[in-house]
Parts: structure tokens; C-alpha cells; sequence
């Protein structure tokens, strides 16, 4: 057998007897022991994988895996959501070529936030708006597996947000002997990253291991001034407890992204197929922000204005500090009854966006209660000047997290499982504001990534000594949720039927600690005194339901002449629960033949930018009284054929979402809110094969179709008491291609030289809910070429080359999503997008020892 083979499933082996083929990419323990499948023969390569890139699942739902061997031929530090980009179902695009940047998920035409992304089990999307963040995720070097669930999460899933499937990765085990290794990586934009990794190999008298990894990363932005930084420490220690598959383990991990953004281009206002040309698009395939910074004249005892600060690269930033500790842990209480315990810790301190702003120095949220004077801000003995400041958007979360099953075997072919899920996030959303660094001033910088948070002395505090800040909640988000499982073998183990159902329990505590704008969701956070002595169409008028206003600060003229009404500071409580279905079944026959049928009821609660203050109503409340919770039925159908040299799978699959929740115009508030608009159906069918002829050569492809059809329309805006209808209903989803494509070819030339190539073609994509702009299909290509040290006696040292995008395709990667891009049509707005990385070349040295 060919040598990096040979040490791939030689390791397999060392776990074989513990892992059950169907089983190796369930999200949590509980799942993983509850999957009643067959064991792999210890030793064998089997009919279960094919280059890492085709596994033979055998569970009743379409689910695609890849594992680590597949994830060491690609770029180093990639995030494994681009690796796992050759899969069917999936459309990712990633913001540039490295993956620090993050990217843009798509998964049968649901988005990143619809999408339930795990890591060993434990929820990683956002606790309040569900995003998931792709550049913040685990090294790839230590990933042993990786999964994509299309439409339906496990029954155990710990999400109140995932309408449109599960995105799951397992990390790696310790070894059992001391090894380790050190890699450096050098590439294109000045790409630098180091990583390293030691096993302790099994110490002490119970047969403990542990691995200990540190991570480096430093590179230029692709086009544009600015790079992008990120360093990372993972560790794990393993214990078994005993030879029936017990064990006890804790993780933990901490990454640390500090970044440069990108500006991606307009796509201009034209109707039909946009592409990327640079001569005709003045906002074209290279913009990014302004490289140069036009510092204000400093002129004393005359105001000083800064005219360009927004659009300077040094500016934009979107730093991240994420970091969680996983437990993991199986018990067998007696013979046929287990226990599976997973608890969990995250932490996250991010922000992003433009976080800045400029601030005349007698502004009015800087007197406070004063009616005159001000803050002299840029230190030059007077309140004349307007100053550039940072009023960053921080969000704050800690998380605990609990996945526990009781599993109980009836006999051999018959098991029941009770699991129990809680997910407790304090989301803390604050904005201090921070100064801006004018020591060089033509290339300004923020004091800190942070605003004011970190560095007392960096706050901007104002007259009455207020800490300002451009936001200020608190949000409890909490999951509990219950769930049963049975599975059943029937007829020889032919057929495996498995009946499921769950019970989330979701709410919210929402504290708004800040003014908010009446009928808009526009906060003022002030010391500034409120009154409800009010100007309504130009007459004096009381306030009621507890609405104030603040003398001076009015909208209008004459006649028209309106105070601007607040809310003033308030809580609110939300809960949703509701009772989810998970069936399936498969039967197999013959050698290697085997079909599946399952179907599934997924739930996505609202969010908290849905939900917090849209208006006080008479009776006292506030919030936004429509919204409700999205949810999706997903009904599949697939064939699956293995054999020790081919794994193959397709399957067709309708979906119905229904409540979906977009931005649009509420009659009765006169503004823009977050609602239920209506639904979406989507039929379509997946497909992959994998074959290895001879043992040199292993070949994968995939397909994707697609069709989605958006059922209903909705009003955009009032004009003259005319409702504005955006013309949705009969339309295909934004950013969701018809076809999808992938291919892989790998040849090990020889014991030492081995070498893969592999395309993903993405089909064309609207850019509006009306469908008058979509951006053109696109094909990248990549190739990674290995020469192995091991026959020159260096074991487990390599050099590997990747290229990325070796044709060099221009496309549009992420896109900003509009309801039109008509002019003069309802929900009219100019779309941007990113652009995808060019060509990119890196090479890495791994010594190991």
C-alpha cells in the first residue's frame, strides 16, 4: 500500500473497533452511541471512504462527510467550510483566499444563519442573530471529520435556529505514542503561518493522552491596503474508561482574529447578467477603501472638520476574540443502559461594521443636561472641532451549554434514547465610544480594536460624566429543549426504521437600556432630559403610553414641525417552543445496496434585532408584535451503493419553509420591521460518486439541482397611502444557484509524490428578490501536489504546494442582497458584493518528529 495511505487508515484502524461507520459524524456523543449500525472490520479499508472525500453513510438521512485525509491535501488554515465546499448541497464563497475573512454559507438556498453549525456537538451560531462566523473556526489540521446534514438536523440538535440542516466537525483524538510536528506555510500577499503540535502519547496509570496546538497566522489583504491576522491554541486530554468504549474528555480552544476589512464593488444599477469589469464599473474589481487619509487643517480657535475618515482602510476593522471549553463523556451504567454528557463554555468579544462616526464637540448627547459648553475631544484648548471617534458595536457573549443522553438497549436490534439540551447565552450588545489615534495624522488609527471597553482612559465621557455609547442591551437567550429516539433492526438487520421527535423551549429576556426612536429601531443613548411636552404637526401636545421627547430635538418645519418621540428604557420576555418530528428509515440489500427515506421538521425563532423595540402601544408594551417563528418540513429520498472501491449516493428532496422573516413595511407601525412575509418551496436532488480504480488513484464528483419558487410578495413602503409591493411571489431565492458542480481526481505517482486536482462550478445567482440582476456562473480550480520525506526516513514530514484558483476566475463571492436593483421600483436599493481571491499559490514544510 502507497505510503500516506498506509498511514491514514493504519491510524483509522487504532479506532475502528470504537467508532461505528454511521456514526462518525453525529453531532454529539448521545448520537454517536444511539446510531445502530454495523462496526467496521478493524484493519480493513472497508467500503467507507474513498480519499477522505467519499463516505459510505448509512444512516437515514442525507448526510455527506469528509475526513481528515481528504482535509490535509487542501490549504493550510482554509476554513473548513471552504473544504467542504466540493459537497453537494453546499455554496460556500469565501471573502478571500486564506479563509480569515469568513465567508458566506448556502445550503439548499438557506442561509448561514438558517444553517445549524456545531463543533463537537456544542452550538456555534450566534446567539442573537444566528450568524455563523466561517473565520473563526478550528484548525483544519485538527479536524478528524466533518459533515453537512442537507434539510435535517439530528434529533438531538441543540439549535433554535437551523430551518435548513446541520454543518458539523468532530476533533481529533490523541494519540497513543509522544509524536508531534511543526509546519511552517509561506504563499502569495506575503502569506505567513506556523503552526505546531505535540502528542503526549498515553501517560500515567490509566492510559491518558492529550495534544497541545498553537496556530499563527499573518497575511496581506489580496487587493487593497490592510492584512489580516489571527493566532489560535487548541488542546485535548482523553481518557478511557475501560474497553467497552467509556471515556472522558475536555477540550478547549481560543482564536484571536484581528483584521483589515474589504470593500467589495458596486454592481451598479443595470438590469440582467452583471459580470466583473473593471473598465466599466467605476466602483470596480479592485476598489477597496481609500489608501490615503486627508487630515483636517488644525487652525486654533477655528473648527477643525475631518472630511474623509469613513472610506480610510486604516479604519476598518473586525476584530474577534472567541474561545470555548468542550467536555465530552460516555458511561455505561449497566449492560445495555449508557449515559453520554457534554457540557460546554463559549465565550465571544467581536464587532464589526463601519464603527465610526464624527462628533461636533458641543454635540448635544456630549452636554448631556447642559445647554451650553462642550468636550474638547482632539486636545487642542478649545470645543470648536468636529473629531472622527469610534463608536464600535461590541458584542459580549457567554454561553453554557449541556447535551445529555440516557441510551438503553431493549435487546440487540431494539434502542431507546431520552436527551436533554440546554443553551443559556448572555448576549451583551454595547458600543462605547473610543478615540482615534491622530499621532500620525495621515494614517490614523483606533487606540484600541475595542472602542472604549478595554481602556478607561480611551472613553469619551460627556458633561455629566456619561460614558457615551452608540448601543447598550442585554439579552438572555435560553434553549431547552427534550428529546426521544427509537431505533429498531428488523429482518436480519435489513431494515433500520428510527422515530424521533423533539421539544424546544425557547425564550428571550430582552433589556434595552437606551432611548429608542419610536417607530424605528434608531437608539439615542443620553443624559439628555426627557419630557412628554411634545411638538405634534407643528402643536404643542402630551405625550402618553410613556413616550418622551427631548426639547430641541425635532424632524419637520412649520406645520409638519414634529418632536422626535423615544421609548424610553424597558424589558421584555418572549418564549416559543413547539413539537418536531424526525423520522426516517433505510433498508439495504444485496452487497452493498441500500435506500432511505426520512423526513423532518425544523424550527428558527426569531431573532433579537426582530424583536427589540419597534413601538410602546397603549397597553404598555413594546416590540414587534407580528413576528413569528420560521419553520420548515423536509421530506428526502436517496439510494446509496458501496463497494470497496466505489461509494455512491443520490437522493431528490422537496422542502417547504414557511413564517420566512424579512425586512418590510408595517402599515400600522409606518416603518420597517422584521415579519413573517410568507414561504418557500424548494425541490431538487443531490448527488455524489467515489471511485478508486486502483490504489493510486481515487476520483470524486458531485451535482447539485435546484429549483426554489418564493410564494408570496410584500409590501416594501406606503407612499401616499399606496402600499409599495415587491413582486417576490413566482421568484427564485437570491444566491441560490440552479446547479452546482464539483470534480476530484488524486494520483499517487509515486511512494513519495502525490498529486490532486479539483474544480467546483457554481451556476448564476439572483442578486434581488425580483430577480433583475444576477451575477454570472463561475468555476475555480485548485491543485495541491505532496512530495513525502517518509522514504528518505523522515516520517510524517512532507512538502506540499496548494494553488487556489489556478485560472485565475474573476467572480463575485459574497453578495449584498437587495429586493430590487430597478431604479424607480419598490425596494430599490444598489447591490454590492466581494469579490473572490485570485490565483494563489503557498507552500508548506511540516517536519515531524
Amino acid at each position: 500500500m502507497l505510503n500516506r495511505k498506509r498511514v491514514f487508515w493504519a491510524t483509522t484502524a487504532l479506532f475502528s473497533g470504537l467508532i461505528m461507520a454511521g456514526a462518525a459524524s453525529a453531532q454529539s456523543t448521545g448520537s454517536e452511541t444511539t446510531e445502530l449500525t454495523e462496526v467496521v472490520s478493524t484493519g480493513t479499508r472497508g467500503p467507507r471512504n474513498i480519499d477522505g472525500l467519499a463516505t459510505a453513510e448509512t444512516v437515514s438521512k442525507t448526510r455527506n462527510t469528509i475526513t481528515q485525509e481528504f482535509i490535509e491535501t487542501q490549504t493550510p488554515g482554509q476554513t473548513i467550510l471552504q473544504t467542504l465546499n466540493l459537497t453537494p448541497g453546499l455554496s460556500f464563497t469565501n471573502t478571500d483566499p486564506y479563509g480569515s475573512s469568513g465567508g458566506n454559507i448556502r445550503l439548499r438556498g438557506f442561509d448561514g444563519n438558517r444553517v445549524s453549525l456545531t463543533f463537537d456537538g456544542i452550538p456555534l451560531n450566534d446567539t442573537g442573530n444566528y450568524a455563523s462566523y466561517t473565520n473563526q473556526q478550528l484548525d483544519s489540521e485538527l479536524i478528524e471529520r466533518a459533515s453537512v446534514n442537507t434539510g435535517s438536523t439530528d434529533v438531538d440538535s441543540p439549535t433554535a435556529a437551523a430551518t435548513g440542516g446541520t454543518i458539523n466537525y468532530q476533533t481529533l483524538r490523541p494519540t497513543t505514542d509522544f509524536s508531534g510536528w511543526g509546519q511552517a506555510s509561506f504563499g502569495d500577499f506575503d502569506y505567513r503561518r506556523y503552526m505546531f503540535l505535540v502528542n503526549s502519547g498515553e501517560f500515567g496509570p490509566w492510559g491518558t493522552s492529550a495534544w497541545f496546538a498553537v496556530s499563527k497566522t499573518d497575511y496581506d489583504k489580496f487587493k487593497g491596503r490592510g492584512d489580516l491576522q489571527k493566532t489560535q491554541f487548541n488542546a485535548r486530554i482523553y481518557q478511557p474508561l475501560g474497553d467497552n468504549g467509556d471515556f472522558l474528555s475536555l477540550a478547549g480552544h481560543w482564536n484571536e482574529n484581528r483584521n483589515n476589512n474589504y470593500l467589495g464593488p458596486n454592481l451598479g444599477t443595470a438590469t440582467g447578467s452583471i459580470r466583473p469589469q473593471v473598465e466599466t464599473d467605476p466602483r470596480g474589481w479592485d476598489i477597496d477603501f481609500d489608501t490615503t487619509y486627508v487630515a483636517p487643517t488644525v487652525r486654533a480657535g477655528l473648527a477643525d472638520t475631518d472630511p474623509n475618515g469613513t472610506n480610510y482602510w486604516g479604519l476598518r476593522v473586525n476584530p474577534s476574540n472567541t474561545g470555548n471549553i468542550r467536555g465530552q463523556s460516555r458511561f455505561t451504567l449497566s449492560e445495555g443502559l449508557v449515559l453520554t454528557v457534554d457540557p460546554s463554555f463559549q465565550y465571544t468579544l467581536a464587532n464589526g461594521g463601519t464603527q465610526q462616526a464624527t462628533l461636533s464637540e458641543t454635540d448635544r448627547t456630549l452636554r448631556g443636561t447642559f445647554t451650553t459648553g462642550g468636550v474638547d475631544l482632539n486636545g487642542d484648548g478649545d470645543t470648536l472641532d468636529t473629531v472622527r471617534v469610534m463608536t464600535p458595536s461590541n458584542t459580549n457573549t457567554h454561553r453554557y451549554g449541556l447535551n445529555a443522553s440516557l441510551i438503553w438497549d431493549l435487546d440487540d436490534n431494539h434502542r431507546l434514547r431520552a436527551a436533554y439540551a440546554m443553551d443559556y447565552g448572555r448576549h451583551r450588545q454595547t458600543g462605547l465610544y473610543g478615540r482615534v489615534n491622530f499621532s500620525a495624522p495621515t494614517d490614523p488609527r483606533f487606540v484600541d480594536w475595542f472602542g472604549g471597553r478595554n481602556i478607561l482612559e480611551n472613553r469619551i465621557v460627556n458633561r455629566d460624566g456619561y460614558e457615551l455609547r452608540s448601543r447598550d442591551r442585554l439579552s438572555i437567550a435560553e434553549l431547552n429543549q427534550f428529546s426521544v429516539e427509537y431505533r429498531g433492526q428488523f429482518m436480519d438487520d435489513a431494515l433500520t426504521i428510527n422515530i424521533g421527535v423533539r421539544a424546544p423551549f425557547f425564550s428571550r429576556d430582552l433589556n434595552q437600556f437606551c432611548l429608542t426612536q419610536n417607530a424605528s429601531s434608531n437608539v439615542l443613548c443620553t443624559t439628555e432630559t426627557t419630557t412628554t411636552a411634545a411638538i405634534v404637526n407643528g402643536v404643542a401636545t402630551t405625550l402618553t403610553n410613556g413616550n418622551v421627547a427631548i426639547a430641541g430635538r425635532t424632524t419637520g418645519s412649520g406645520a409638519t414641525l414634529n418632536s422626535i418621540q423615544y421609548i424610553t428604557p424597558y424589558s421584555r420576555n418572549v418564549k416559543y417552543d413547539d413539537i418536531l418530528p424526525n423520522l426516517g428509515a433505510s433498508y439495504r440489500w444485496g452487497e452493498g445496496h441500500s435506500v432511505y427515506v426520512s423526513y423532518a421538521e425544523t424550527l428558527s425563532a426569531p431573532r433579537t434585532d426582530s424583536l427589540y423595540g419597534i413601538r410602546r402601544f397603549t397597553d404598555g408594551t413594546v416590540g414587534n408584535p407580528t413576528v413569528q417563528p420560521e419553520s420548515a418540513q423536509n421530506f428526502d429520498l436517496g439510494y446509496r451503493y458501496s463497494n470497496p472501491t466505489l461509494v455512491g449516493t443520490v437522493s431528490v428532496f422537496a422542502n417547504n419553509e414557511e413564517n420566512r422573516i424579512v425586512s418590510s413595511f408595517d402599515d400600522d407601525l409606518g416603518q420597517f420591521v422584521d415579519r413573517n412575509v410568507g414561504s418557500v418551496e424548494r425541490i431538487g436532488a443531490e448527488g455524489s460518486i467515489g471511485w478508486s480504480p486502483i490504489e493510486a488513484l481515487s476520483m470524486y464528483a458531485s451535482a447539485t439541482w435546484m429549483q426554489t419558487e418564493v410564494q408570496d410578495d410584500y409590501v416594501n413602503n406606503t407612499v401616499a397611502g399606496v402600499p409599495q409591493i415587491v413582486r417576490s411571489k413566482g421568484k427564485e431565492l437570491v444566491e441560490t444557484p440552479e446547479w452546482m458542480l464539483s470534480a476530484r481526481v488524486n494520483y499517487q505517482l509515486t511512494d513519495y509524490l502525490e498529486a490532486g486536482i479539483q474544480a467546483k462550478y457554481t451556476g448564476e445567482r439572483w442578486v434581488t428578490d425580483v430577480n433583475d440582476m444576477k451575477v454570472d456562473a463561475f468555476t475555480t480550480v485548485d491543485a495541491n501536489i505532496r512530495f513525502d520525506l517518509a522514504q528518505f526516513g523522515y516520517e510524517g514530514t512532507f512538502i506540499q504546494v496548494n494553488a487556489d484558483n489556478i485560472f485565475d476566475e474573476q467572480y463575485y463571492a459574497n453578495l449584498g442582497t437587495r429586493a430590487s436593483a430597478t431604479p424607480g421600483t419598490p425596494g430599490f436599493s444598489q447591490p454590492f458584493a466581494s469579490v473572490g481571491a485570485p490565483r494563489t499559490i503557498s507552500a508548506t514544510l511540516r517536519v515531524a518528529f
